[in-house]
């Protein structure tokens, strides 16, 4: 089984630099990274902010360890950390993540 792991941060470089964490750690085959613009609740009031989500790409069995590498990098008290099963895809693609992605 796979996962896109969804991921927010607070700027390009503290997203790359979670991205390059993971990649070298061998938990994530790719990691894409894009700039959004977030509203949301925070403490009582609608806020808003510029962030960069990351999209990783990795096996299911390792959301927990990434989760855990993610929570002690990021900036954020409460950092989106979700992942999202890959129920179908390209079977060449789903066998490069096995591929890439340490057993360990």
């Amino acid at each position: 089984m796979h996962n896109f792991i969804y991921v927010t941060a607070s700027s390009k470089e503290e997203a790359e630099k979670i991205a390059k964490m993971l990649l070298k750690k061998k938990l994530a085959a790719c990691v894409n990274i894009f700039p959004i613009k977030s509203y949301f609740w925070w403490e009582g009031k609608i806020d808003e902010a510029e962030e960069y989500a990351m999209i990783i790409k990795t096996r299911a069995e390792k959301f927990a360890k990434i989760r855990e590498e993610v929570k002690t990098t990021h900036s954020y008290s409460v950092p989106c950390i979700c992942a999202i099963p890959i129920e179908r895809g390209l079977k060449e693609f789903l066998d490069w993540i096995d591929e890439t992605v340490s057993e360990e």
